[in-house]
Parts: C-alpha cells; sequence; structure tokens
C-alpha cells in the first residue's frame, strides 16, 4: 500500500473515532487521571480504543441508565432514614458513648444512600470459607418462607451444586426461592442450570445478560454483590462466592483466605431492600409484606447501616464512607483489600493520615489470581510507603478479605476492594458496624492475618528490578480505566 494513502486512511479514522471521542470524555468531567488515560488511548490506538471505550469506558451514573423509580420497598426506608437524620442530635438518639463521634459518617450514609441505622442486630465473623458454608447451609435448610440469593460467582463444582441441591429441596418443601447471579461472573453457567433450577419451582436470573447489541451498555457494570438471605431475619454478605476455591484454595498460589458476614435482626431488612432493589431491575417486580420485611424490633444490639453503592445510586456512597472513616481516624486504620487501585480520594486520605500520625496498615496478597489487578496493586506500593503506610503481603495462600477497622469501635466488612472498579463502577454492599465488641473480634482476626504475612520496607520495595518498576508503571497508567 502507498504510505501516502495509508497515512490519509489513517488520518481520517482518527478524525471520525478518537476526536469526538476525546471529546465526548473531556464532556463528562471525570477525574483529570481517567480522562488523561482514556484520552492517550484513544490517540494512540484509534480504532481499538474507541472499542475498547464503548466496552468498558462509558460512564453511565450521570446519565441514570439504572434507575430506582418505581421500587415500593424504598420508600419506607427513605421515609425511616429522613427520620433518622431529624433526629440523630437528639440526646435520646441510640448511640453508646463509643459511637458519638461517628454521627457525621451516620448521617452521610442516611444522606447518599439512604442506609438505616439499625440497632437490634447479633453479628458474626465468619473467618474462611468452611465456617461461611457451614453457616449458609444450616441457614437454608432451617427456611420457613422464603430464600433470597445474589452472588457475582456460582461454580457448577462440589459447593456449588450442593447449595443448588440445598435450594431444589427447599422449593420443592414449598419454600420460595429467588436467585440472581452477575451474568459476567457466572458466565460458565450454561443454559440448562438455569432451566434445571426453574423446574424444580426456583426464579432464577442472570443480572444484566451480556448480549449482542446490548453489550457495550452493560458489559462494564457488574453486580458483584453476595447477598443471602433467609425469612427476612437472616443475612450474610461478605467476600465469599459460591464456588470449591473458597474452600480448597487454588493451585500454585495456596489456600483462600476470606471474610464473611452473618447478621440477625434488624439490618437484615436493609439487605433485603438491597435484593429486592436488584430483583425490581431485574424483572421489573416488586417484593412487599411483612413476610420480607418483618417489623424492626428497635431493640439494642449491634448497630450496623447496610450501604449498596453503584451506577444505580446517585453518589458513590462506600467510597464516600471510606474517605471519611479515614479521614476521621484519631490511632489507627487498618485495611485488607485483594487488590490495591484506590481512587485519588482514598489514596489521599490514607497518606494524610499516615502523615498525620495515624498507625496506616494494608495488607495485600503478594501471590494473586488475578495478574494485571497484581501489577496495578503493585504500582501504589512505593507512594503510600513514602508517606509511612505500612505495607503488608499476605504469605499464606491469597486472601480476599475485605474488611476496614478505625480505632476499636468501628469497622466494614463487605464486597468492595479497594480499587477503582468496586468503589466507582460496579454494584457492591458493605455493611458499617459501630461496636467496640465486634470490631475487636475482627481485629484480632486482622492482627493474625498481620503474623502470617511480612512487612514491606521502602528500601527494599526501591531496589527492585527495572523491568518489574517497567510493568507496574505501565499496569499504573491504565489503573484508572480498570
Amino acid at each position: 500500500m502507498n504510505w501516502s494513502v495509508f497515512w490519509q486512511i489513517f488520518s481520517l479514522v482518527f478524525l471520525i473515532t478518537a476526536i469526538p471521542v476525546a471529546i465526548m470524555v473531556i464532556l463528562e468531567k471525570r477525574s483529570p487521571f481517567k480522562t488523561i488515560a482514556w484520552i492517550l488511548v484513544l490517540i494512540l490506538i484509534p480504532v481499538f480504543g474507541l472499542i475498547f471505550y464503548l466496552f468498558f469506558g462509558q460512564e453511565y451514573r450521570k446519565q441514570k441508565l439504572f434507575s430506582r423509580r418505581g421500587i415500593k420497598s424504598l420508600s419506607k426506608i427513605r421515609k425511616l432514614t429522613t427520620k433518622q437524620l431529624r433526629e440523630i442530635e437528639h440526646a435520646h438518639f441510640p448511640l453508646e458513648p463509643d459511637v458519638q463521634d461517628y454521627k457525621k459518617l451516620i448521617r452521610l450514609l442516611l444522606n447518599n444512600s439512604d442506609s438505616l441505622l439499625t440497632t437490634g442486630n447479633q453479628c458474626k465473623v465468619l473467618n474462611n470459607g468452611t465456617e461461611t458454608f457451614e453457616a449458609i447451609f444450616k441457614a437454608i435448610k432451617n427456611a420457613r418462607h422464603h430464600i433470597h440469593l445474589e452472588y457475582y460467582i456460582i461454580e457448577n463444582d462440589k459447593i456449588g451444586q450442593k447449595t443448588i441441591e440445598l435450594l431444589k429441596q427447599k422449593s420443592r418443601e414449598g419454600i420460595e426461592v429467588r436467585v440472581i447471579v452477575d451474568d459476567v461472573g457466572s458466565w460458565s453457567l450454561k443454559s440448562w442450570f438455569f432451566e434445571d433450577l426453574r423446574a424444580s419451582g426456583i426464579e432464577v436470573y442472570p443480572f444484566m445478560e451480556v448480549r449482542f447489541p446490548r453489550l457495550t451498555s452493560r458489559v462494564n457494570f457488574r453486580n458483584h454483590r453476595k447477598i443471602l438471605i433467609v425469612d427476612g431475619k437472616v443475612g450474610f454478605t461478605g467476600g465469599i462466592n459460591i464456588a470449591d476455591r473458597y474452600i480448597d484454595g487454588i493451585p500454585d498460589i495456596g489456600p483462600w483466605r476470606d471474610t464473611h458476614l452473618q447478621i440477625t435482626g434488624d439490618a437484615v431488612a436493609a439487605l433485603q431492600v438491597v435484593f429486592a432493589a436488584d430483583w425490581y431491575l431485574v424483572i421489573n417486580e416488586n417484593l412487599l409484606g411483612k413476610e420480607y420485611f418483618p417489623p424492626l424490633s428497635e431493640a439494642d444490639g449491634t448497630p450496623v447501616q447496610i450501604t449498596a453503592s453503584g451506577p444505580d445510586s446517585d453518589w458513590e456512597s462506600i467510597e464516600q464512607a471510606f474517605f471519611s472513616a479515614i479521614a476521621g481516624a484519631k490511632k489507627y486504620v487498618y485495611l485488607t483489600s485483594p487488590y490495591l487501585m484506590p481512587p485519588t480520594s482514598i489514596l489521599s486520605a490514607l497518606k494524610t493520615a499516615a502523615l498525620s500520625g495515624i498507625d496506616v496498615r494494608i495488607i495485600n496478597p503478594e501471590k494473586s489470581d488475578a495478574v494485571i489487578p497484581k501489577w496495578c496493586s503493585f504500582a501504589y506500593v512505593e507512594q503510600l510507603l513514602e508517606a509511612g503506610v505500612k505495607i503488608y503481603f499476605y504469605q499464606k495462600g491469597f486472601i480476599h478479605s475485605k474488611t476496614l477497622i478505625v480505632d476499636d469501635v468501628f469497622s466494614s466488612v463487605g464486597t468492595t476492594n479497594l480499587d477503582f472498579r468496586s468503589l466507582e463502577t460496579n454494584f457492591e454492599i458493605n455493611a458499617f458496624i459501630y461496636e467496640r465488641k465486634f470490631t475487636r473480634s475482627l481485629l484480632r482476626h486482622f492482627i493474625a492475618d498481620l503474623r502470617d504475612s511480612r512487612e514491606i520496607k521502602l528500601a527494599e520495595w526501591e531496589k527492585r528490578a527495572w523491568h518489574f518498576k517497567l510493568r507496574e508503571s505501565l499496569a499504573h497508567i491504565v489503573s484508572p480505566m480498570l
């Protein structure tokens, strides 16, 4: 081909693809880091960059692609949260002295996500897959009215088959069973899987099917939530999906270390609201009634706020809560996450806290189940170490827990990783817990994980071979787009 013709064609493709889309990216008013990253991709690889942008880069939160309008279970919660916002400053508001310092955070979550503060709860840390599945199977077996299950991943392996057989058995007993699985996370499930469950009376649907021509508007937004609700009374959430690896570990990496949460009490109603909202989004059906939402007891117990975030919410609520908790810390901030790609606000909060003398520690796996996120995570280590953040690489296999502990009183367990996608794009859910007793129990597990980790020192990290640094730097460039 004549080179002049080639450059003419290339210039034309560039003009009709990269430049218009670059203008679109600029008009979306994202963070400067994301904007620059996408513009570089569009300029350097105009055709493939455009395709990549259409699949993974479009910003739908501001376009209100996912609307909560019509979800009737949200209306009562909003009335209760409005009432709490009026009463939170009153002396009779039910908060222990330890929790008084967290009024600002409680108010934030009431405002940004209608996260009702419930007090009549008992919370239990489930410290691995074995503990988690034992508790989950027990709860399913004891179901008397309904089972609502929503997961990012359900594998057709031993654990997956046992879970499905229990659900089918309960359905045959007349128990209502509803299941939502993420279409991308559980892509390996075949059509017969859904047909088999439906033949047993189970209502099961994929969350946002990724099919042409709707692919470009849906593939980027995944439902990363893990929720199980039984009879509106017992609920579970956390890092564990339904698959053998959460018990057996990963070949060549080792055991799988994770954290899940069991809740009994009023906070289960908030979990139910999140499931009901996703159910409405999937099949346009409202779930209402006291069978699904038992009256709140408002009894003494562990104070909990259940918070969901995603493209269906107006604010990046979990990210804002993390920022507020870290910025308000007085003694320490302890974080565990399988991936370490914090958005600018969280990165700044962590560094500022450490530079202010707060003891900031992060546990991250040294061996990962995902190569590129591992390199991206390593790209943030040096600047965090320079600010005085203590970084620990977990040695006893792969750690997948997603926990935050602050000052002995506040903690969070949920599905949200410390990365861009979890905090800004995915459908996620976290429990925010305000109690010294529970937080200290979670702290004991964190300290045990520290013993199974090695601390990374700045001098050691700076001596890495140049090709490791180059690989991490390149990964850092693309991390805002992941």
